[in-house]
C-alpha cells in the first residue's frame, strides 16, 4: 500500500548524523547540569563540614544540647538556636497555613471578579519581592509595639502561669519573628497551593456539583484533598524559607543565647547567630559557627526528606 505522502523521508531511518549528534549532545549537556548541581551540594557540604570539624571532634553531640555560648572561654552549645529556629518557624506556619490555604482558595474559585482576583494575585507575589530588611524594618516600628501590649496582657492574665508566657514582653522576641515569618511565607503557601488547586482537572468539580454537593463540601472534600500532595509542598517549602531566614529575624527575635521556653522572652535563630557573629568570629569560633552551619543544613535537609516522603504516602493512597 502506498503511504499518503511519499515525497517525506521517514523520521527515523533517515535521519542525518548532525541530528543524532545534536540529540546525543543535549542529552549529555542536560546530565551535567543536573550532575552539576547535586556536585554542588556534595562540594558545599562537605567544605562546611571541613571546616566544622575541630568543633566536630572538640563538642561532639554535646554542641546540639549545650546552651552556653561564650566565646572568650572557648564554650558553644547550639541548642538554644535550634530551638528558637524551630519555634519562631512553626509559629510562622501555624499563621500563615491556614491564611495562605484559604487565601488560594478564593483566589482559585469563582467567588470574586475575575479582575480583582488578578489583583490580588499581583499583590500577593509582591509580598515576596519585598526585602526582608524591609519586614525587619516595618517589624520593629508597627509589629512589636502591639505585640508587646498583647505579650504583657497575656503574662498579667492566668495564661502567665504557663512556661510559654511567663516572662515579661520586652519587644524584640520569639512571638514577633514568629509573626515575621508568618507574613514573608504566605506568599510562598499561597502561590504554590493556589497552582495546585487550579491545576486539578474540571471534572471532579463538575462531579461533585452532578452529584448535589454544595461549593463549599467541594472544596473542603474533594478539591483540597486532591491537591493536598501540592500543598504540603508548599508548607515545607514554606517552612524551609522560615527557618533559613536571616535578616528581618535578626531584627525582631533580640539575639538573646539564653535558652528559654517562653514566646514572649528574646531569643536567638541560628541563621541570626551566623549573621552577628561571623564577620568578627575567630580561631575556634569559625569552626563552631560552621558546625551550627551544618546543623541549619541537616535541619532543612531532613524537612525536605519528610515532605518528600508526606506527598509519595499522599500519592499512594
Amino acid at each position: 500500500m502506498a503511504t499518503p505522502y511519499p515525497d517525506l523521508p521517514s523520521p527515523i531511518k533517515n535521519r542525518s548524523q548532525l541530528d543524532k549528534f545534536s540529540d546525543i549532545s543535549f542529552i549529555w549537556l542536560t546530565r551535567i547540569f543536573a550532575y552539576a548541581v547535586v556536585a554542588l551540594l556534595i562540594l558545599i557540604t562537605l567544605l562546611v563540614a571541613i571546616r566544622a570539624l575541630p568543633a566536630i571532634q572538640k563538642y561532639g553531640i554535646g554542641f546540639l544540647i549545650s546552651q552556653d555560648w561564650n566565646p572568650p572561654q572557648d564554650i558553644y552549645g547550639v541548642w538554644p538556636q535550634i530551638y528558637g529556629t524551630i519555634v519562631s518557624s512553626l509559629i510562622g506556619l501555624l499563621i500563615a497555613v491556614p491564611v495562605g490555604v484559604g487565601t488560594a482558595v478564593l483566589l482559585s474559585e469563582n467567588f470574586l471578579p475575575a479582575k480583582l482576583r488578578l489583583i490580588l494575585v499581583f499583590l500577593v507575589e509582591l509580598l515576596a519581592a519585598i526585602p526582608s530588611v524591609v519586614y525587619g524594618i516595618w517589624g520593629i516600628f508597627v509589629l512589636v509595639p502591639p505585640l508587646r501590649s498583647l505579650g504583657n496582657a497575656i503574662n498579667a492574665s492566668p495564661l502567665g502561669a504557663l512556661p510559654l508566657f511567663n516572662t515579661p514582653d520586652q519587644g524584640p522576641g520569639m512571638l514577633p519573628a514568629g509573626v515575621i515569618l508568618a507574613i514573608m511565607t504566605l506568599p510562598i503557601i499561597t502561590a504554590i497551593s493556589r497552582d495546585a488547586l487550579i491545576s486539578l482537572p474540571p471534572s471532579l468539580r463538575q462531579a461533585a456539583m452532578g452529584l448535589g454537593a454544595t461549593q463549599w463540601e467541594t472544596i473542603c472534600q474533594i478539591l483540597i484533598p486532591a491537591a493536598f500532595s501540592g500543598i504540603v509542598s508548599a508548607v515545607m517549602l514554606g517552612l524551609g524559607r522560615a527557618m533559613g531566614e536571616t535578616m528581618a529575624v535578626t531584627m525582631l527575635i533580640g539575639n538573646s543565647n539564653n535558652f528559654s521556653l517562653s514566646l514572649l522572652a528574646p531569643a536567638n535563630t541560628i541563621s541570626s547567630l551566623l549573621a552577628n557573629q561571623f564577620a568578627e568570629a575567630n580561631g575556634l569560633q569559625v569552626a563552631a559557627l560552621m558546625y551550627a552551619a551544618l546543623v541549619l543544613f541537616c535541619l532543612t535537609l531532613i524537612v525536605n526528606i519528610l515532605a518528600e516522603y508526606i506527598v509519595l504516602r499522599v500519592k499512594r493512597l
